[in-house]
């Protein structure tokens, strides 16, 4: 059986849009906003410049800006000296904002669970069995030129 790559990748598009919605609905109830929540889940993995936070997030730098500043001023990232570029700062998490994004995270997570307690066991292991597949294929796009 031969798959239709076009079909398949907005079949996958389709759903995963459908999942950050859902992601971003569950921090309706949360003290951060889905940006903030999204912009430290960003820096949790080490210091980034604030381009590179606007690229992720798929806004302009100023608007990564704004929200950094909004960020910092909550105490959650602090700007640190980029040691491979003297013009530039890199945003990283400060205690405090690790104790919150674990927080939002951890609230993400909990409804998330209560959601797979509605699936049977084997649809539980096929989701659980696919989610490789998917960071390998996070990864490819990744790698993609931006044109692409």
């Amino acid at each position: 059986m031969s798959i239709d790559l076009q079909e398949l990748a907005g079949r996958y598009r389709d759903i995963l849009r459908q999942a950050v919605y859902l992601t971003r609905s569950m921090d309706a109830e949360g003290e951060l906003s889905t940006r903030h929540v999204s912009t430290l889940n960003m820096v949790s993995t080490g210091p980034m410049r604030v381009s590179a936070i606007a690229s992720y997030a798929g806004v302009r730098v100023p608007s990564a800006t704004e929200q950094v500043i909004k960020l910092e001023a909550a105490g959650l990232v602090e700007r640190i000296p980029d040691a491979t570029d003297a013009r530039a700062v890199l945003v990283r998490l400060t205690p405090k904002g690790r104790e919150a994004l674990d927080s939002a995270n951890g609230r993400r997570n909990a409804t998330m669970a209560a959601a797979l307690e509605t699936l049977s066991p084997e649809e539980r292991q096929i989701i659980a069995g696919a989610i490789p597949a998917i960071a390998k294929l996070n990864a490819a796009v990744a790698a993609q030129p931006a044109t692409a």
